[in-house]
């Protein structure tokens, strides 16, 4: 049987359920990654709330069962809490008495982790986030390891769903409780959105034992995600939240499928990635602070104001995660709201960690508002996606980045541009990105200016450019 090449990713493993993700591929999944991990290795699963991930549990532990791994069952859990546990000794999370397996390496962690998660796709979507040795595995590494299973396809894994289960939330939920413990009782009235996913297994213990006044929607898990979409940087997946912070609170939360995306709303803002971690800095010392290519101009600028040391860097949490580690940095964002705390924590996006990050800031006193409003007024869009084909999509980029040798007379006069990511062409008056997206066919370009006027003379500009790029 063919295994489509397509599924695997820069970030991760990913296709539709039964279809590219069946039993036969992921199987081979399991058993290829088995042996990249090791061998004989412990390896923990955990998984979201979509109604296939239990059966791709199974399949994906068949395959690292033929590869001898001893394979640790965390059930169902946010990402963050599957990233959490590369960073505990595995006797955290075992009751007693537990599998003499395991004897040997309570005092170790476990060498690698696989969160089975759709993240905020549709709810025939699932695949695949791996943690090896506490980093991503991602970009070539699975780009080889998927080499390996299409060369590998005629292979048959037998049944073997074999798993030893654990508990990971219990001691994510105490650890989450005591570090913040100072928020105990705080009085602001707060609406947290976990969008029918995996946030509704951790965050209503964590508001319940630190007693905050609280409404939740959509707690519940459901992997069909029968009230709204799980993404919340879509903006027609906040209404409802809109109109509970309308009703009866302050500040509000959502969620995407996995809980590692965050969006923060007070009733005047939707408060996106990089504005977050302005707020963030703010409580840090002269901080090192990563952001990607689609963060604002604003927040690189204002940072830097404060004494902060900024790094612009390639979008994509693997990516990021790498990049903090490798630095040294303090934080990392993603205008999406994958926030990275190396600060107090791990160096792993975690929007629920992130959420009580915000509710310090507002605890002392803070006006969230107020610190917004006092930016320097931009106006930029929201991702704007041009399809066209796998084949072409790096190689528009290349002829782009050609034609900006010498650009046309009606192009605006470039300040410098940034290849870290695409092209990040800065004007006088502001900048437009152009990326090769690396999980889908399409260009992502964004723009952003002092005003409007100048966000869509960039705008047309750089497309009219594109377009004359494909021609060549």
């Amino acid at each position: 049987m063919p295994i489509p090449s397509s599924i695997f990713r820069e970030y991760d493993i990913r296709g539709i359920f039964n279809k590219e993700l069946n039993e036969h591929s992921v199987k081979l999944i399991g058993y290829h990654l088995g042996h990249k991990i090791g061998g004989a290795k412990i390896v923990a699963i955990g998984y979201d709330a979509r109604t296939h991930s239990p059966t791709l549990r199974d399949w994906l532990a068949s395959g690292l069962n033929a590869a001898g791994c001893i394979i640790l069952d965390m059930g169902m859990v946010p990402t963050p809490v599957n990233y959490f546990a590369n960073y505990q000794p595995i006797k955290t999370f075992l009751s007693t008495p537990h599998s003499s397996l395991l004897t040997p390496h309570l005092e170790a962690s476990i060498d690698a982790s696989i969160m089975i998660t759709g993240s905020h796709n549709p709810p025939e979507y699932n695949g695949f986030k791996i943690t090896v040795d506490r980093l991503p595995f991602f970009g070539e590494a699975i780009y080889a390891l998927g080499r390996e299973i299409v060369a590998d396809a005629q292979r048959e894994i037998p049944d073997d769903e074999r798993t030893l289960p654990i508990d990971v939330k219990t001691p994510y939920i105490d650890f989450m409780v005591h570090s913040f413990s100072h928020l105990k009782g705080m009085k602001t009235k707060l609406v947290f959105d976990c969008g029918n996913g995996a946030a509704g297994t951790v965050l209503p213990q964590i508001l319940d034992a630190l007693e905050l006044d609280y409404r939740g929607l959509y707690c519940e898990p459901d992997g069909r995600f029968p009230n709204h979409h799980p993404d919340p940087s879509e903006e027609k997946n906040l209404a409802d939240l809109k109109k509970a912070l309308e009703q009866e609170g302050e500040l509000g939360f959502a969620y995407d499928g996995d809980a590692d995306r965050l969006a923060v709303l007070t009733r005047k803002h939707n408060i996106k990635g990089d504005q977050m971690a302005l707020l963030f800095a703010l409580k840090m010392e002269n901080p090192t602070i990563i952001g990607e290519v689609k963060c604002s101009q604003i927040m690189y600028d204002e940072l830097e104001k404060r004494g902060a040391e900024t790094i612009m860097y390639k979008t994509g949490h693997s990516n990021l995660k790498v990049k903090i580690k490798e630095t040294g940095a303090d934080l990392a964002c993603e205008v999406s709201g994958h926030i990275f705390f190396a600060d107090r924590y791990f160096g792993f996006d975690d929007a629920l960690y992130a959420t009580f990050r915000i509710l310090e800031l507002v605890a002392e006193g803070i006006d969230l508002d107020a610190l917004i409003d006092a930016l320097p007024p931009v106006y930029a869009t929201e991702e704007i996606k041009i399809p066209t084909t796998e084949e072409e999509k790096f190689a528009l980029i290349d002829a782009l980045a050609e034609a900006l040798q010498n650009p046309p007379a009606d192009l605006p006069p470039i300040r410098k541009i940034v290849t870290v990511d695409g092209l990040r062409i800065h004007f006088d008056e502001g900048w437009a990105l152009v990326r090769a997206s690396n999980t889908t066919p399409v260009l992502v370009t964004r723009y952003e200016a002092s005003d409007e006027t100048s966000t869509n003379r960039y705008k047309n500009s750089i497309e009219k450019l594109i377009e004359r790029s494909r021609k060549m």
